[in-house]
Order: C-alpha cells, then sequence, then structure tokens
C-alpha cells in the first residue's frame, strides 16, 4: 500500500500485529488503538497509540484530529464472546463500527475526499437452515442465505449495510450531498488460522486446537464431526486480503462486500494431515451439539470470483503449504516439539 496515513482498530490482535507490521514497512504513518497497552516493538511502529475503548469518545477525538486516509476496523467481540454476553457484543460490534463510520465520514468531509473503511466480516452471516440444505449447497455467493443464527453474525452483516449506507446513500435526503465521504469495503473472512496465536475455544478453533495439541503431544477429543466442513485460510493471506482490497481502484470494485476463500477441508481430513505432522498424534470425535449447529450453518465453502474478477484476489497458502510450511513448524516451536514432516 502507497505511503499513507492509516487507522487501525483493534491494532493488538492477530491480524493487528500483522497488519501494523506490513504497513510500516512501506513508509505508512499508522495510528493505532487497542483497549490494551501495545508493545514497545509495536509502539515503534505507530504515529500514536492509543490505549483505550473503541466506544469512548476520547480515543475518538484523538484519532479524528489525523488526516487519516484509511481505517482497518478490527477491534470486534468475537463470536463465543458474543454468544456469552450478545449485549455488549451489539454495543461494541455495531455501535463501535458506527463510531468509525461517522469519524470516516467527518475526516472525509473535512478534506474533500473519501476515506476508505476496511471491514473484516465472516462467514458467520451465513445461515444454513439444515444440513441437509447445506449438504445440497454449491459454493456460496454473497448474496445467499443471509440468515445468520448469532449474535456476531448478525452484527456483522448489519455492519455491511451500515458502511454500504454510509458510502453510497448517508443523509441521502439533505439538500446537500453527504455521501462519498465514505468508501467502505469488507471481506468476508472463512476461519483464520494463526500459527502465533493460541486457539481460546472459537466456533471454528477445531483445527487449530488439533495442530496445539497435536505438537504439544496431548490427545484432543474434537467439537464437531468428522465430515463438518467450512472453509479456512492462513492468517497471513488474510492480511494480505485486506491490504489488496484496499489498494484495489473503486471503479473496479462491484460490489461494497466480497467473500474470500483459499481451502475448505473437513475435520477429518485436518486430524489427517496433524497426524501426518506428528506422528501417532491422538485426535477423538465427540460433537458439542450447541457448536456443531453453528458450524452446520455455515457453508463447506464460498465462491470468491467476484474478489477474482474485481481485485485478483489469490490466496498465496493452499491447504499443504498451510500445514507443513506455515503452521506445523511454527506451532511445534513454540512447544519445542520435533517437527515431523509427514508429506
Amino acid at each position: 500500500m502507497n505511503a499513507q496515513c492509516a487507522l487501525i482498530t483493534g491494532a493488538n490482535g492477530e491480524i493487528g500485529h500483522s497488519l501494523l507490521k506490513a504497513l510500516a514497512a512501506t513508509g505508512n504513518s499508522i495510528i493505532s488503538i487497542d483497549l490494551n497497552e501495545h508493545t514497545p516493538e509495536h509502539t515503534a511502529l505507530c504515529e500514536e497509540s492509543i490505549t483505550g475503548d473503541i466506544l469512548d469518545e476520547d480515543v475518538i477525538r484523538a484519532a479524528e484530529k489525523y488526516d487519516i486516509d484509511v481505517i482497518f476496523h478490527l477491534a470486534a467481540l468475537l463470536s463465543k464472546s458474543a454468544e456469552l454476553n450478545p449485549e455488549r457484543a451489539h454495543r461494541v460490534n455495531v455501535e463501535g463500527t458506527l463510531q468509525f463510520l461517522q469519524l470516516a465520514q467527518r475526516v472525509g468531509k473535512r478534506r474533500g475526499k473519501s476515506v476508505k473503511v476496511l471491514f473484516p466480516s465472516t462467514i458467520a452471516v451465513y445461515g444454513i437452515p439444515t444440513l441437509e440444505e447445506k449438504r445440497l449447497t454449491d459454493k456460496l455467493r454473497e448474496d445467499e442465505y443471509q440468515t445468520p443464527i448469532t449474535m456476531y453474525g448478525a452484527n456483522k452483516l448489519y455492519n455491511e449495510h451500515l458502511g454500504r449506507y454510509y458510502s453510497d446513500h448517508y443523509r441521502q435526503m439533505s439538500e446537500i450531498r453527504e455521501s462519498g465521504y465514505v468508501d467502505f469495503r469488507g471481506v468476508r473472512f472463512p476461519g483464520l488460522i494463526s500459527a502465533f496465536t493460541v486457539p481460546s475455544g472459537g466456533t471454528s478453533d477445531f483445527a487449530p486446537e488439533m495442530i496445539h495439541k497435536a505438537a504439544q503431544g496431548l490427545p484432543y477429543s474434537c467439537f464437531v464431526r468428522p465430515d463438518a466442513q467450512i472453509p479456512f485460510m492462513a492468517m497471513p493471506d488474510g492480511v494480505k486480503a485486506l491490504i489488496d482490497l484496499a489498494d484495489a481502484p473503486l471503479e473496479k470494485l462491484t460490489r461494497r462486500i466480497y467473500n474470500i476463500g483459499a481451502f475448505a477441508p473437513t475435520a477429518s481430513e485436518i486430524a489427517e494431515l496433524t497426524q501426518q505432522a506428528f506422528p501417532g498424534a491422538e485426535i477423538t470425535f465427540a460433537p458439542d451439539i450447541k457448536r456443531q449447529a453453528i458450524i452446520d450453518s455455515w457453508p463447506a465453502d464460498v465462491d470468491d470470483s467476484a474478489a477474482n474478477r474485481d481485485w485478483n484476489w489469490q490466496p498465496d497458502y493452499d491447504l499443504n503449504r498451510t500445514f507443513f510450511e506455515y503452521l506445523a513448524p511454527n506451532i511445534a516451536e513454540r512447544y519445542q516439539n520435533k517437527y515431523a514432516n509427514g508429506r
């Protein structure tokens, strides 16, 4: 990305850390926001690091003094936490997003040019009503099955509509033009798998949990069926997608929200790869009814042809490269386990 002033919310997360480094490497001026204090390493990459709640008006004012060109709004309460506290999830995920859309609107209007807002959405916005119907569907396009059954998915889907409204229809009854100062762009992430973050019990964490347990020589009881299937992506490709979409010329984009995909193995295929990488890994299956129901409502795979057509989206990591070059060796190193490349 060409040198600009970039604001990153949720900058202390795994995506945030990777994105911060990538943007700093290309000369961008970075303003970061996170609820938790930044490390000295990451603070050194920023023009200013703001510690605070994204719902706090003082945090917004501290960021608004900058001539922001692009906002990467990563801060959110994720799927499991959102189900445990849906009311707080609404405040953080919806009202927090609204704060930064309004910030972009004000900065864009002040400067007379649009501010890009890059938004990580999710396959949780989908809601396939039955497992039988899921098995009969092909890769899902962006506008199919928009009936999420989780608070996180509902929040994200509403935010997609908010972003579209602020970009294209904001105050459309006003006597003067008010839209055009926000350029909202979003990707629907599949399950993101990181080699450097310990899984925390999220709905799609059965894949990384398998590998972390195997690397420690511990048995793992998987909370979904062997045939459970959703799309996944290596974390480096998630960061790449946000930057690539930010760089895409607006005139080439035909949508505000894009599916992106990489690979879509079943849980049993993930188990087989884990056992190749760590021979002797003990993996069993004991589905959790509640989490399995959520997984079953998400697509087995997504159609990302629009992203490929409009901004040349292609993942760098397929399933084997993700497993044997990125995940297994790095996770093994965390636990100082001898990595066995079983390909």
